[in-house]
């Protein structure tokens, strides 16, 4: 079966159908939602705050659903249109955006608290047409160059992606160097043909090439392919008060807010004795 990748650009590739299909697969719900975990949990982010995180790739808001249980605000951007669409339809958190990464973003400096994208790195790797701008090079080094810009200093980014060599991880690594990041690869499951996850763990600021990056999970397979998270998800849990944050929590409801009117955004509802009171039923 030939990857995604090269069969399409992702936004022909992801039309109605295949948005629809990708999204209630419940295997991609499961593996999206593993690598969303272990994405924070490299994220290293403080405990019991809230931040903004931009979702690079959102899709249909698979990984959003997991920043917005754990807490987090986010903006998405994704380039198929559809995939968007089912975000909306599924009535997400986040606030989306119809974006081409490889012509970069255009976001304020400093916007960001972090960056998470899952399994969408590899689709700049290939040009779509043959003039010198369309280079898996080019689009690289424009993707970087802005999403250091929109980072705060220090924060962090982290990128999980499919190689298909190691020349492909040292292109991307050495262009994400170029852009003034720190940091480098982590590589899960080493050992595993299926459970092998490779993530790109990006650094703005706070010591630069000074920070560690951070070890690959060694192998936990039950059976083939087959990787157990529990103790991950318990860990990442652990740091936020053993549970998960209530997203209609009063407080939680009212950071959100406050914060969103910091960042500008317009039609903000307004405080009232009512938020983050449950609804009664009427019969």
């Amino acid at each position: 079966m030939s990857r995604p990748e090269l069969v399409a650009p992702p936004e022909i590739y992801y039309g109605d159908i295949e948005a629809k299909k990708y999204t209630n697969n419940s295997r991609i719900q499961q593996i999206q939602a593993d690598m969303t975990y272990r994405a924070l949990e490299l994220l290293n982010l403080p405990p019991d705050e809230p931040a903004f995180l931009l979702d690079i790739g959102c899709g249909s808001g698979l990984s959003g659903e997991i920043l917005d249980e754990e807490g987090h605000m986010w903006v998405g951007v994704d380039i198929a249109p559809s995939m968007l669409e089912v975000a909306l339809e599924r009535e997400v958190e986040g606030d989306l955006f119809l974006q081409d990464i490889g012509q970069g973003f255009g976001f304020r400096p400093g916007s960001f608290d972090g960056a998470i994208s899952i399994s969408v790195l590899q689709w700049l790797l290939n040009a779509e047409t043959s003039h010198p701008t369309s280079s898996p090079p080019h689009r690289l080094t424009r993707f970087f160059i802005t999403l250091h810009a929109a980072l705060k200093n220090p924060s962090r980014a982290i990128l999980q992606f499919y190689p298909t060599s190691d020349d492909q991880i040292q292109l991307i690594t050495s262009i994400a160097q170029k852009a003034g990041f720190g940091g480098g690869v982590v590589v899960d499951y080493p050992n595993s043909k299926k459970a092998r996850k490779v993530f790109l763990c990006l650094f703005v600021g706070g010591g630069g090439g000074a920070q560690q990056v951070p070890k690959g999970l060694e192998s936990e397979v039950e059976d083939e392919g087959k990787v157990q998270f529990e103790k991950r998800r318990e860990r990442l849990k652990s740091r936020s008060g053993g549970k998960r944050k209530n997203i209609k929590d009063k407080d939680w409801i009212l950071k959100k807010k406050e914060l969103y009117r910091q960042r500008g955004k317009e039609g903000v509802p307004n405080d009232s004795k009512y938020t983050g009171r449950k609804r009664k039923a009427v019969f």
